[in-house]
């Protein structure tokens, strides 16, 4: 249903106000000029009203050659703000930014971070951002599953699909998305609800299925029939079904690197307000789909880059890739079984 811009300026009013922000702080919005309008208006009503010095950054569009469609998680690499020190330096001397135009896995966005600016991202439909509005709670159970993730040691991801993956851990940090940045340094995107963390270089291994009804992101699209995943020392080595799976193995091809095919990030979501069947009801174009990534008791596992954590691998492919009713155990305890979270207990939505 439409949000009127009342209600979304009154929205982000609560979000930056969880996020710290207030009359001591400083906000830049960053927008270009396809950044929804409502979106950038509403952040700087609110930051006004919480009596935050506010300032708008504009940057151009940037296009690389290499990048394919309009949705920005589709290529990882240079972006708008990439030698612009004069913009990255305005955006630096900010408290938090309210990035609408995505920075996502640059090296200018984890140089900004650095300093203890704080970073929201906000890109998806007003009505999106409504369903799933942030509360404290949201973070408390985040927090809690958190907690079970830095101590593990493996992840392992069944599925009756077939999926059976193993995934040593300790080498990279957990990382939390409950919605606000509310400390020094931190990122974080409205709408979200999920944790994840890395492989240890080179040692992801097994099989992971994906069923029909799974998601494949930024393709935005329900599978049609099962794609087996085989992954051997950290990455793909065999991408195996009918047409899709023919379509998927084309698409990482043709960014010619090898570095494509590694195993990112792996986690779960724990938003009960995501739907996995909300991506039907949108344009491709609108937003990036965080229904898919934060739903409940997904397997969120992506391909790619991981030099956001320091890791080695530099590529500008980027896949998430949510999978349903799977098992996942930490070490060997069961975190989800068949899609629904089962532990720690905090961790379960009411």
């Amino acid at each position: 249903m439409p949000v009127s811009n009342a209600q979304l300026t009154q929205m982000f009013e609560h979000v930056l106000k969880l996020s710290r922000v207030d009359e001591t702080q400083s906000v830049a919005v960053l927008k270009s000029h396809y950044s929804d309008p409502r979106t950038v208006n509403a952040a700087m009503e609110a930051a006004q009203r919480l009596k935050a010095k506010v300032y708008a950054v504009e940057l151009p569009a940037f296009n690389h050659p290499t990048a394919m469609g309009n949705d920005m998680t589709a290529y990882c690499g240079d972006t708008a703000l990439t030698g612009n020190l004069a913009a990255q330096r305005a955006l630096e001397a900010a408290d938090l930014i309210v990035d609408t135009m995505m920075l996502l896995h640059s090296p200018e966005q984890e140089q900004i971070l650095k300093t203890g600016t704080r970073i929201l991202l906000a890109v998806e439909p007003p009505e999106v951002l409504a369903r799933m509005l942030p509360t404290e709670d949201d973070k408390r159970r985040v927090l809690a599953a958190e907690t079970l993730l830095k101590q593990a040691r493996s992840l392992h991801v069944r599925s009756k699909a077939g999926s059976d993956f193993h995934a040593p851990l300790g080498q990279y940090p957990a990382v939390t998305e409950y919605g606000y940045a509310d400390e020094p340094g931190r990122w974080d995107h409205w709408p979200s609800g999920f944790l994840f963390t890395w492989p240890n270089e080179d040692s992801a291994e097994g099989t992971l299925v994906l069923d029909v009804g799974d998601i494949i992101l930024p393709f935005k699209n329900y599978c049609r029939e099962r794609i087996t995943l085989e992954i051997e020392k950290g990455f793909i080595t065999g991408i195996h079904g009918g047409f899709e799976a023919e379509y998927l193995r084309d698409y990482m091809k043709y960014f010619n690197d090898p570095e494509v095919y590694g195993i990112s990030h792996i986690g779960w979501g724990l938003q009960p307000r995501a739907q996995w069947t909300a991506m039907g009801l949108h344009d491709r174009n609108d937003g990036m789909c965080m229904d898919a990534r934060a739903f409940y008791g997904n397997f969120l596992f992506s391909t790619g880059p991981n030099t956001e954590v320091g890791g080695k691998r530099k590529t500008p492919c980027h896949l998430d890739i949510p999978l349903r009713n799977c098992d996942i155990y930490l070490d060997d305890q069961a975190v989800v079984l068949a899609g629904d979270v089962v532990a720690p207990e905090e961790s379960r939505a009411r």
